[in-house]
């Protein structure tokens, strides 16, 4: 009996090119967050290496975590945070989805805020990493 093969990387693959994906929700009224308004589209596209088949992929979404959403990331203001949905439904941070690269799924981010919580006026930002990779 006899087993031999060949060990190979799966390539790598490249959001936006290395580039950051970046989303200006621009004016967002403190009484109007409620996780439906200020909807916003992410715009990003996935390349790989061609050549590659047999591997399935998946995209993960890390980041710090609201206390009241698993699919929000945290801003840097105490009660606002950002979820961030997959074709509509939330993407849960940490947690990688499969995906077919040729046809990645429509993201979508949503300012949300802590339930009963009451926003005051300020500037906010947030940051997470968007990661492609075989399986």
């Amino acid at each position: 009996m006899s087993f031999h093969g060949i060990l190979v990387e799966p390539p790598p693959c490249k959001i936006n090119d290395g580039a950051m994906v970046d989303v200006n929700f621009e004016r967002v009224g403190v009484n109007k967050v409620d996780g439906v308004n200020y909807l916003k589209t992410l715009d990003y596209n996935i390349t790989c290496e061609p050549g590659v088949t047999g591997l399935d992929m998946t995209l993960l979404l890390s980041g710090q975590k609201t206390s009241y959403d698993d699919a929000a990331v945290q801003t840097d203001l105490a009660d606002l945070g950002i979820r961030v949905l997959q074709n509509g439904q939330p993407f849960t941070l940490d947690t990688p989805i499969k995906i077919d690269p040729q046809s990645p799924p429509t993201l979508t981010a949503v300012p949300v805020k802590t339930p009963g919580a009451t926003l005051t006026e300020n500037a906010f930002s947030a940051s997470a990493t968007l990661l492609a990779s075989y399986q």
